[in-house]
């Protein structure tokens, strides 16, 4: 009984994916609820479970294809009688009836001569028209490399040409001309990231105003209080559920900030669902903690690291993607100095933290060397006043400066 594989449904307003990366290959074996295939929207990247168990017989949808909800991707045979079949089809007919054993020996030639190859590979496969079932494959699940194709060209000459007596010896061996650049498709997400981002830029007045915290008292408690708050909460306290704190009290007294335009209309929230973006090989994606002005620290913690896990692991849902009011960026785990970041559409602003260094600042009448953070907050002119905008930076500095206050709702 033959089981098809379907593009399931993408979320709310998602139509469409892209095939990224078949983890199973035709005459495969497969089991219940095994990973077949990834899909990447321009949201997230899902996995597509095999529905039956038996052998993958057929993939209808290449990696790289635009596929629609509901489009079929593959087939699965659950008694898996169509593998030895396939594998028959490409004995030619001619083929000498005295040896049994060589359709087994023909059939398996087609499938080594075709090796999975990565975008880079295939096309420097394909402007020097190299033999790819030569080429050793160092990649994941045998999958053949940039740097596979590369070290194949740069040895095979080395290893077929003569030594003439005669002639000099080059004093380099020339570049392969497909080493020279790398050309790969934008993925789904990262032409989606792109096209956010520049609308922001062509429909908001974005401005950034700046500011600097002192972050020697949260330093202080963070540290006094870090091993007991791991201890009872089972998850390290960081400096994120003070700022995701602060950022909610700055909220409350600055409503615009937590605004956002629809039409003609200004629709301030009364929630507070804070985005904490976070940086994946695949690009950057802002997962939302909901309604955080009812989480305690830890829960905020939590929270943050399950979407972090999420994230990198390429798990993370569309409801984990939607619906943030505001933003928090940290470009300090980087390395970043300061920055101006760019708003998320819809939301009117974004916080921007930047990494802690050590500066000499006046404190009284001595100058003192400060673990000092510049802090930067890009809004929405056309919602948000400068007044309010330096307004609302201020108070999360306030309350950074002296974390009690966040303690008690000052």
């Amino acid at each position: 009984m033959a089981t098809e594989i379907k593009v399931p449904a993408l979320g709310e307003s998602v139509t469409e994916a892209t095939v990224a990366r078949w983890l199973k290959k035709a005459g495969e074996a497969v089991k219940v609820d095994e990973p077949l295939v990834e899909l990447e929207t321009d949201k997230v990247t899902l996995e597509v479970n095999a529905a039956a168990a038996g052998v993958l017989v057929e993939i209808v949808q290449p990696e790289g294809a635009t596929v629609e909800v509901g489009a079929l991707l593959g087939t699965i045979d659950a008694a898996g009688a169509v593998a030895k079949p396939a594998a028959a089809k490409a004995e030619p007919a001619k083929a000498a009836p005295a040896k049994a054993e060589a359709p087994k020996a023909e059939a398996a030639k087609p499938a080594d001569a075709a090796p999975a190859l990565s975008p880079a590979a295939r096309k420097i496969v394909a402007d020097q028209d190299l033999p790819a079932a030569e080429i050793p494959a160092t990649g994941k699940g045998g999958r053949v490399t940039k740097e596979d194709v590369v070290n194949y060209v740069e040895a095979k000459p080395a290893a077929a040409a003569p030594a003439p007596a005669a002639a000099p010896a080059p004093a380099a061996a020339p570049r392969p001309p497909g080493a020279r650049e790398e050309r790969v498709r934008m993925s789904r997400l990262r032409r989606r990231i792109a096209e956010r981002l520049k609308e922001a830029q062509n429909t908001a007045a974005i401005l950034t105003t700046f500011n600097e915290v002192d972050m020697t008292r949260v330093i202080a408690v963070r540290e006094r209080h870090r091993d007991a708050f791991e201890k009872k909460h089972g998850v390290k306290l960081g400096f994120m559920s003070f700022f995701v704190k602060a950022s909610i009290a700055a909220l409350k007294e600055i409503p615009a900030v937590n605004a956002e335009i629809d039409g003609d209309e200004l629709v301030y929230k009364n929630h507070y669902d804070i985005g904490v973006a976070v940086g994946t090989e695949q690009g950057l994606v802002v997962p939302v903690v909901r309604d955080a002005d009812t989480m305690s620290f830890a829960e905020i913690e939590k929270t943050i690291a399950a979407l972090g896990k999420k994230a990198r692991d390429g798990k993370l849902s569309m409801d984990d993607l939607t619906g943030g009011t505001f933003t928090i960026s940290n470009g300090g785990v980087y390395g970043s100095l300061m920055s101006t970041p760019i708003i998320n559409p819809p939301q009117s602003a974004i916080l921007g933290m930047h990494k802690t260094m050590q500066r000499p600042m006046v404190v009284g009448d001595r100058i003192e060397a400060r673990p000092m953070m510049y802090l930067a907050v890009s809004y929405d002119h056309r919602i948000i006043d400068g007044r309010e905008a330096v307004t609302f930076l201020v108070r999360i500095k306030d309350a950074i400066e002296d974390p009690e206050r966040l303690l008690f709702d000052l």
